[in-house]
């Protein structure tokens, strides 16, 4: 894929911390719901993705590449243990 630019309004631009991440998937499409989640309440939905299949495997070889290169800068990220993280499948 070539580049190209983002264009990026100033409050989508400020992000929104997950905590959480719920994912489901029909035949057309994967759809991801990220959370903040905090002790004293419910999971809070900061943000929901819809994406192909095609755009959910993409992102996922993405992610992982961009892992391996973060991983070979600093060093291993430590997991924590099963799904009581908070990042799941619905």
């Amino acid at each position: 894929m070539s580049e190209f630019n983002l264009d990026v309004d100033r409050e989508t631009a400020k992000g929104r911390y997950a905590n959480v991440a719920v994912i489901s998937h029909t035949q057309n499409e994967f759809l991801i719901d990220f959370a903040l989640l905090q002790p004293q309440g419910p999971a809070v939905v900061v943000a929901r993705v819809l994406t192909s299949p095609h755009h959910a495997k993409a992102f996922l070889r993405s992610l992982a590449e961009n892992i391996r290169r973060y991983e070979a800068s600093f060093g291993p990220i430590e997991e924590e243990g099963g799904p009581t993280t908070g990042w799941g499948q619905a």
